[in-house]
C-alpha cells in the first residue's frame, strides 16, 4: 500500500494579515497545521478545542517550534473552548467568534472521531455524526456571513475546508442500507438498529461532501468550500478502538502510513494552494478527485437535499435564524 508524495506548500505561499480557526487544533493533524500555517506567516491562529488546558500546552508547543519562532514570533495565538457533541457549545462558539474577532479567512473543520460505539451526543444525535459533522454545520452557518464579509474586504474568497476521507466512497452503508420513504435522514443516522460499527466512520464523511456541496453553492463568488483526504496518518484517531483493533491499526500506520507533517500538508493545500476549480469538490492527493458515484446519482442529489433541509431545521432549534439558509 504506496500512498502518493505531497509535496510541499509552494515556496512564496503567505497568510500574512490573515485570520484562520482550526476545530480539533490541540493535537494531531489539526496542530500540525497549526504550526504549518503559523509558518506561513498567520497573523491570527484560534485554536478550538474540548479542553482549554490541553489548548494551552497546544499553544506552547507551538510557540516552542524553531521555525515559528524564526519567522513568525509575533502571531496571536488563541484557544477557544468548543465540544462538538453540543449544539449549544458549537453556538457559543460562534458568537465568541462572531464578538471578538473582525476578519475570517479559513475555517478548518479538522475535528472528528472514529468509534465502534453506538453513543448518543449531548445533543441527542448519535456521537459520531454530531461530532463529525452536524456541530461543524451549525458553526459553518453561523460565521458565512462574517466569512462573507471579510472575503469582500480582501477582495478574495475565504475558505471552508473540512477534513473528509476517502472511506465516504468505500464504507458508507447507504447501499446496503438505504433510507426508507418513511425514514427522515438524521433519524435513520440516530436509530440505533441502523448503526453499523465499521462504517458509520465513513458515513459520517459522506454526509460531509453532501454538506460540502450545499454550502459550496451559498455564495461561491465569496467563499469557497471543499473536502479533503489526508490519507493514511500516524496520527491517534484509533484511540476509541477496540485494544487488538486499535493495535493493529497503529501497525498498519507505523508500515504506510503518511507523516503528520506531510498529512498536513494536504489540509494546508486545500486550504490555501488549491484554487476556485476546488469549490464543491472532493480532494485526494492534492487533487479533485471523483469521490463516491452515489452523491451524483438521482437518488443521491435526494438524498443531498433532504439532508440539507433536515439540517438546517435542526440547527435552527439552537438558532432560528438560521432557516434562512433553508433556501440557500
Amino acid at each position: 500500500m504506496v500512498q502518493a508524495r505531497i509535496p510541499p506548500t509552494p515556496d512564496g505561499t503567505s497568510l500574512a494579515g490573515k485570520t484562520v480557526i482550526i476545530t480539533g487544533g490541540n493535537a494531531g493533524l489539526g496542530l500540525e497545521a497549526g504550526r504549518q500555517f503559523l509558518a506561513l506567516g498567520v497573523s491570527r491562529l484560534i485554536l478550538a478545542c474540548r479542553s482549554i488546558p490541553k489548548g494551552e500546552e497546544a499553544v506552547s508547543t507551538l510557540r516552542a517550534d524553531s521555525t515559528v519562532q524564526k519567522v513568525n514570533p509575533g502571531a496571536i495565538i488563541d484557544v477557544f473552548e468548543l465540544e462538538l457533541d453540543d449544539y449549544r457549545s458549537g453556538l457559543e462558539f460562534a458568537n465568541r467568534v462572531k464578538k471578538e474577532v473582525k476578519e475570517l479567512d479559513i475555517l478548518l473543520n479538522n475535528g472528528g472521531i472514529a468509534t465502534i460505539r453506538y453513543e448518543k451526543s449531548a445533543s441527542g444525535h448519535e456521537r459520531t455524526m454530531q461530532v463529525n459533522c452536524y456541530t461543524h454545520i451549525l458553526i459553518c452557518l453561523e460565521l458565512f456571513p462574517l466569512l462573507q464579509s471579510t472575503a469582500i474586504a480582501r477582495d478574495a474568497p475565504t475558505r471552508i475546508i473540512f477534513v473528509g476521507s476517502g472511506t465516504h466512497v468505500t464504507q458508507h452503508t447507504l447501499t446496503k442500507s438505504p433510507i426508507t420513504d418513511t425514514e427522515t435522514v438524521l433519524g435513520h443516522f440516530d436509530d440505533e438498529a441502523k448503526f453499523a460499527k465499521f462504517g458509520r466512520y465513513g458515513d459520517s464523511k459522506l454526509l460531509v461532501n453532501g454538506y460540502v456541496r450545499r454550502l459550496a453553492a451559498i455564495d461561491p463568488e465569496h467563499v469557497v468550500v471543499n473536502n479533503l483526504c489526508p490519507g493514511l496518518v500516524r496520527t491517534g484517531l484509533d484511540k476509541n478502538m477496540p485494544t487488538p483493533l486499535r493495535w493493529t491499526m497503529q501497525l498498519v500506520r507505523r508500515s504506510f502510513a503518511r507523516t503528520v507533517e506531510e498529512g498536513a500538508r494536504t489540509l494546508i493545500y486545500a486550504s490555501v494552494v488549491a484554487g476556485v476549480e476546488s469549490n464543491g469538490k472532493f480532494l485526494q492527493n492534492n487533487e479533485v478527485a471523483t469521490g463516491t458515484a452515489f452523491l451524483d446519482e438521482p437518488a443521491g442529489k435526494e438524498f443531498t437535499e433532504k439532508l440539507w433541509r433536515e439540517t438546517i431545521a435542526d440547527v435552527a432549534t439552537v438558532d432560528p435564524s438560521l432557516r434562512s439558509f433553508d433556501s440557500s
